[in-house]
């Protein structure tokens, strides 16, 4: 038994159907009780897994807490460079996979997996498909107003990655380096009573040339996605999570899960969200903390599916 539960005023979707202008959230009775945000789309990038500041538990948090009808996993999402170089495969990188293809089984999420640079060995065997499960370079989504996104990890666009692959790989090594020490700072800040800060943010806020990086980068998406005859484009790679208009073109960057925690959710109205992880769990929170009579809600006979 599933049971919808609405949480402002009610209005139609593109389908007549009643829902929330908020994610409507569904609970799943499988024993015990898990609040779920039904939506058409979720989007994400570099999680990174293979190394150990992958969020990796928190993926599958996230994920706990969705139920989409496709799934679009937006490159760097195993980091076979870090593998190479002798990272080490966590049981909570396992989860993550198992959590992806339970998702394919029991939802019917149909799960798009997009080459990145961290794991370009993929290149080779793109196209495949397995069932609900496809291996792409890029893929062209269509939202439900017909608005074209095109999705595209965005290494192509980054002239280290493509022209200097050596160079790109010290700079790996050396991000992975800044990641560890302020790993340790932070826990020193932690106990401190003091928040989280990044090194790498603060870099790319005062480097100059990063600036000018990033925004190069999305103007070259804004140019390639003009290209396809799309009105948006929805990328990874640069780790800077975004959801801005660019005169004709929505630009969108779903982060990454090593340090923004964020990710794209296409809600049943068509509307785009950029969540980050620690707010959209809050939301599940606050919702258990309602008086049972102040939930408003609407039941309907349906199989429960495995959590994992």
């Amino acid at each position: 038994m599933e049971i919808e539960i609405a949480t402002d005023t009610l209005s139609p979707d593109v389908n007549g159907v009643a829902m929330t202008g908020k994610a409507l959230m569904k609970q799943t009775r499988t024993g015990g009780k898990r609040l779920k945000c039904s939506c058409l789309t979720v989007f994400l990038s570099d999680i990174h897994l293979g190394t150990a500041e992958s969020k990796a538990d928190e993926v599958v948090e996230f994920l706990k807490h969705i139920r989409c009808r496709k799934l679009v996993l937006n490159g760097d999402i195993i980091d076979g460079w870090a593998l190479r170089r002798g990272g080490r495969w966590r049981s909570s990188h396992s989860r993550v996979i198992r959590k992806l293809l339970k998702m394919t089984e029991h939802d019917g999420t149909e799960l798009i997996y997009l080459r990145g640079n961290h794991d370009d060995i993929l290149e080779r065997l793109l196209p495949l498909a397995f069932g609900r499960l496809q291996f792409l370079k890029e893929h062209i989504h269509v939202s439900p107003s017909g608005k074209r996104y095109l999705v595209v990890h965005g290494d192509g666009f980054d002239s280290v990655s493509t022209n200097h692959k050596w160079l790109a790989s010290i700079g790996s090594v050396g991000y992975d380096f800044l990641l560890q020490v302020n790993r340790y700072y932070n826990l020193w800040r932690a106990w401190r009573g003091k928040e989280y800060f990044s090194f790498s943010k603060m870099v790319k806020a005062k480097v100059k040339s990063a600036v000018c990086f990033v925004d190069r980068y999305e103007e070259l998406l804004q140019d390639l996605a003009r290209h396809k005859q799309c009105e948006g484009i929805i990328c990874g790679h640069i780790h800077t999570p975004d959801d801005k208009q660019m005169g004709d073109i929505h630009y969108l960057n779903s982060g990454d899960w090593v340090e923004s925690l964020t990710a794209i959710i296409e809600h049943l109205d068509g509307r785009m969200e950029l969540v980050r992880h620690d707010e959209f769990i809050a939301r599940f929170r606050s919702h258990d903390e309602l008086e049972p009579d102040s939930r408003q809600a609407w039941v309907h006979d349906s199989p429960a599916g495995d959590d994992d």
